[in-house]
């Protein structure tokens, strides 16, 4: 039986593994949290104790969940955000090398310039914007280095029912003003928590089968649209769903990123192609509205 180790358990990706990856084997879900007392280490800050989590328990397949993901927050503390997306994932690559297991690890359309209108494929050519997308791209490099047998899930606007999220923020909002403004110069595709952890169970199966699949793939749904597009298709979906929810805005007005002030700078354009993925694992990807409507149900 397979025995899998996963971390970031309380993440919007992590709560849904915890779900998907338990018919595959035998499941030991951590957090930053938890301690020896409950299965192992699950702190990125602690190196050694993830280290010696994974060779005390030997895990087949190891799934990092966990990251530092506060894109403006990793401006002001780099070092921070290196030793949790660059050096804890080259830690449990060199572990997870160590005792034979396959390392599942995410990462971000932030490793791009953002820059052109095309789909970024796996292979195009990296220029993070800012410190998230630069420690995201070298955690990528040391988890690479260190381990062969390894999946990097690089994704974009991740949304879930579960904790706070955009469309949470934009149904508060729109209940409280009249007009709202929001980005439209930013495309990508709105990919549900659930989606990603499905996929990752599927290719994990596979994979256990054939090493060949191993590599970096881009998990996204299907389609595009814009911050603001997003936000109509929420406002919308909301009035269709709860007809009696009172939502004040009437506009949802598009501006450009540059009327937002924020440490980080955002990639304009977040349009993953997975057609790799899907290639490689027979998957259909269904279209970013779905999901959207999926999370609405549950949250409204």
């Amino acid at each position: 039986m397979n025995f899998i180790l996963l971390l970031g358990r309380n993440g919007q990706i992590g709560w849904e593994l915890q779900r998907s990856l338990a018919p595959l084997g035998e499941l030991v879900a951590l957090d930053r949290h938890s301690t020896g007392t409950d299965g192992g280490c699950g702190d990125l800050h602690n190196l050694e104790g993830l280290r010696e989590t994974v060779l005390r328990l030997r895990p087949t397949v190891i799934v990092n969940a966990a990251a530092h993901t506060a894109v403006d927050r990793a401006e002001g503390e780099p070092d921070l955000a290196r030793r949790l997306n660059a050096l804890a994932p080259g830690v449990l690559a060199e572990a997870a090398h160590e005792v034979g297991a396959l390392l599942v690890h995410y990462s971000t359309d932030y490793v791009f310039d953002g820059s052109g209108t095309a789909p970024w494929s796996e292979d195009a050519a990296t220029g993070p914007l800012s410190v998230y997308g630069q420690t995201k791209l070298d955690g990528e490099h040391l988890l690479s280095a260190a381990s062969n047998r390894h999946l990097i899930f690089r994704t974009s606007w991740v949304h879930a029912a579960r904790g706070n999220n955009f469309a949470r923020t934009m149904l508060r909002l729109a209940q409280e003003r009249d007009r709202l403004t929001v980005i439209d110069d930013q495309f990508g595709a709105p990919t549900g928590a659930e989606l990603i952890a499905d996929v990752t169970a599927h290719a994990i199966r596979q994979t256990l089968r054939d090493d060949a699949c191993c590599g970096t793939y881009h998990l996204a749904a299907a389609g595009e649209t814009t911050w603001n597009g997003y936000a109509r298709f929420v406002l919308d979906t909301a009035r269709a769903l709860k007809p009696d929810l009172v939502i004040k805005a009437r506009e949802v007005a598009p501006v450009p990123t540059s009327a937002f002030s924020t440490p980080a700078q955002r990639p304009l354009n977040s349009r993953l192609d997975t057609s790799r993925l899907r290639g490689t694992f027979g998957l259909n990807l269904p279209d970013w509205q779905q999901g959207v409507r999926r999370m609405l149900a549950e949250i409204l």
